[in-house]
């Protein structure tokens, strides 16, 4: 059977997929995407995005089909409805993607296949699953949007207080419920946390033991319901928006056996060149440790990807290279 050789085969037309499609198509090198369902992932999702430069304002459906025409432009090319199932290093140094019965071979492999919000299953969620409806996964995204209103923020991890903290900056009033009676994040984000509640006039609540049972609206979100886990009182508690803080799941499940996961399904990788432990194999995005979980810092991560392949394609032994001054930027 014969068949077709790319230069890079990207996992994912997300944001990550799609910036590391860029500057490879750029480069002149043949470039496949794959992608499971359509261009843009989770970012679709998103119907106003003010932080990214250079636009003030722009939905995510918009932005990604601006960058997918971009990407068409320089030759990319794109496979939507295209399922990776499985990956295998061959013994000439390429590796072979499986798409069900379809299989494809690269010289290098860029995995940007993303990851989703994790959910907290209640009535509501999904109904009113943007910032303008008012339940929102990323306060760093979205908290402009809630100025002088009032939220809840559900989680008690590190990124749940930080995201509490910021979310506070805009809010006339955030309540932090937390299913705990103590918080498991770091020890000093709990106490600026907590300094922060103990203000006088503050605008930060804190509810332990307590969980989100469903969330309410004509429209928009109107309320949440709250339940106390110890005592099983129920409230009905007014709010413009929930903020939903409880993970991420990364799309990981087809690399089990591939490549080293974390854990939580997170792909290890050193986080300078963004090489995995396969030779070859890069990763980008939020599917990967040390990810920011911003659009634009997923963008970078697929041209830096982009970047450091070409050195891998000059010198296959660089992969082994230790992290270290050896490339300084631009320098190879």
């Amino acid at each position: 059977m014969n068949e077709t050789l790319y230069d890079v085969i990207i996992v994912g037309a997300g944001p990550a997929g799609l910036g590391a499609a860029l500057y490879t198509s750029r480069d002149r090198l043949k470039t496949l995407m794959l992608e499971k369902l359509m261009p843009g992932g989770q970012i679709n999702n998103t119907n106003r995005i003010e932080n990214y430069p250079g636009f003030d304002k722009i939905d995510g459906p918009g932005l990604i089909e601006r960058m997918q025409k971009q990407v068409d432009t320089f030759g990319a090319e794109v496979k939507s409805a295209s399922e990776v199932t499985k990956l295998e290093k061959r013994e000439d140094g390429n590796i072979a993607v499986s798409c069900d019965s379809q299989i494809y071979v690269g010289r290098a492999v860029i995995l940007a296949p993303g990851s989703n919000y994790r959910h907290l299953g209640v009535p509501g969620e999904d109904e009113f699953r943007n910032a303008g409806a008012g339940v929102s996964y990323c306060g760093t995204c979205d908290a402009p949007f809630f100025r002088e209103r009032e939220v809840v923020s559900v989680g008690g991890g590190n990124t749940a207080i930080e995201e509490a903290l910021h979310l506070a900056k805009y809010a006339s009033k955030v309540t932090v419920v937390h299913r705990r009676d103590e918080f498991r994040a770091d020890k000093i984000l709990v106490e600026e946390l907590l300094a922060k509640a103990n203000e006088p006039d503050s605008n930060l609540v804190i509810k332990y033991d307590t969980v989100a049972t469903a969330i309410e609206g004509d429209g928009k979100v109107q309320s949440a319901k709250l339940k106390n886990v110890k005592t099983g009182a129920e409230e009905d508690y007014p709010c413009d928006g929930v903020f939903i803080f409880v993970g991420m799941e990364p799309n990981t499940d087809f690399l089990k056996g591939f490549v080293e996961l974390t854990d939580s399904g997170f792909i290890k990788c050193d986080c300078a060149y963004l090489r995995t432990n396969v030779p070859g194999v890069f990763v980008a995005g939020d599917c990967r440790i040390g990810a920011a979980m911003q659009l634009v810092t997923a963008v970078a991560d697929g041209v830096n990807a982009a970047l450091m392949l070409k050195q891998y394609f000059r010198d296959p032994d660089w992969w082994n290279s230790p992290v270290d001054d050896a490339l300084q930027p631009g320098g190879w």
